[in-house]
């Protein structure tokens, strides 16, 4: 009866938080916050420019009106939308003195930034098997990954995205939470949001890690498999031409494979991995802000036809005017 009326109690006054305050980077001088958010700016500013720019050179290039660009054209524009998510909000918390975000968007921005990253795994697989297709079938190619078989693809891999996390979102924000209020961390993660419950929840923590494991690995052993087959295939390749050309092709998105995953599993795959916040904060840096960076970068500097595509958009564009 006393354990019974005790939990009703904690139910009852769990109303109360109504806003979460983001630590963001405590402890740090106001001229170093200064430079963390140049930093960031900076970074948000040039991923804008080089995924936009990705975006705009499939766009505007008949060349790279096949499936493989226009997988790679729908990644840049989710990672725009995936930097998007989190870093104007980091950047205006650098600034606040408050530092605070309400408790309803909290939860908008977990949803979006995780339904986000849940839409770049799905694509890196399907980026995957399009280029198993291309190169364990050239001569199925074309009547298998059609432009109607593409728009569908990309289509699943949208939807899907953004229907995977409305149940952990959910069960997260159902917990009682009745102060403190205070994430140390600059966005709203499932981690410091356990910690801050009122009540244990391990049935919802295992729920939860149980999504993050099937998101993360359904897809990456899809890459793998993928992967595998693929190099089966280029070392029975007769010429080394053959052979350099197929890794070529394939070599960048393996880089934004290993970058991206390897980032992701160490942060959500284990429930008892006990990173220290200072470690957390950097690891969703380096996978919120750093990684959509560089992926233009990765697979531009990669890619003959889309790196004359992008100084067709970049250079030729601004010499004409």
């Amino acid at each position: 009866i006393t354990f019974f009326f005790s939990q009703k109690v904690v139910l009852l006054t769990a109303s109360t938080v109504t806003e979460f305050i983001l630590l963001g980077f405590p402890g740090c001088q106001e001229e170093m916050q200064m430079f963390f958010f140049s930093l960031i700016l900076v970074v948000y500013l040039l991923t804008l420019l080089g995924n936009g720019a990705v975006v705009c050179a499939v766009k505007w290039d008949r060349r790279l009106h096949t499936p493989m660009y226009i997988f790679l054209g729908n990644f840049a524009f989710l990672e725009i939308w995936y930097v998007s998510s989190t870093v104007p909000s980091m950047l205006i918390n650098i600034l606040s003195d408050t530092k605070t975000i309400s408790f309803t968007g909290c939860f908008i921005q977990f949803y979006f930034f995780f339904s986000l990253g849940t839409t770049e795994c799905f694509f890196l697989s399907v980026m995957a098997y399009d280029r198993y297709l291309a190169i364990c079938c050239p001569l199925h190619y074309p009547s298998i990954m059609t432009g109607k078989f593409c728009v569908v693809l990309v289509c699943v891999c949208w939807v899907s995205g953004f229907l995977c996390y409305p149940v952990p979102i959910v069960l997260i924000s159902q917990l009682p939470f009745c102060g403190p209020n205070i994430i140390d961390h600059f966005v709203c993660d499932p981690g410091p949001l356990f910690a801050l419950a009122c009540i244990p929840a391990p049935s919802t923590e295992l729920i939860c890690y149980t999504f993050n494991s099937v998101i993360i690995f359904g897809p990456f052993l899809s890459i793998l498999g993928s992967y595998t087959l693929v190099l089966r295939a280029v070392l029975r390749f007769p010429s080394h031409a053959g052979r350099t050309k197929a890794f070529s092709t394939c070599g960048s998105h393996l880089m934004v494979v290993s970058l991206f995953y390897g980032t992701l599993m160490v942060m959500y795959v284990s429930p008892t991995s006990g990173n220290p916040a200072g470690m957390q904060k950097i690891i969703t840096l380096v996978y919120s802000a750093v990684t959509p960076l560089l992926n233009p970068l990765i697979y531009s500097l990669r890619n003959k036809d889309m790196k004359d595509a992008l100084k067709k958009v970049l250079g030729l564009r601004i010499n004409q005017n």
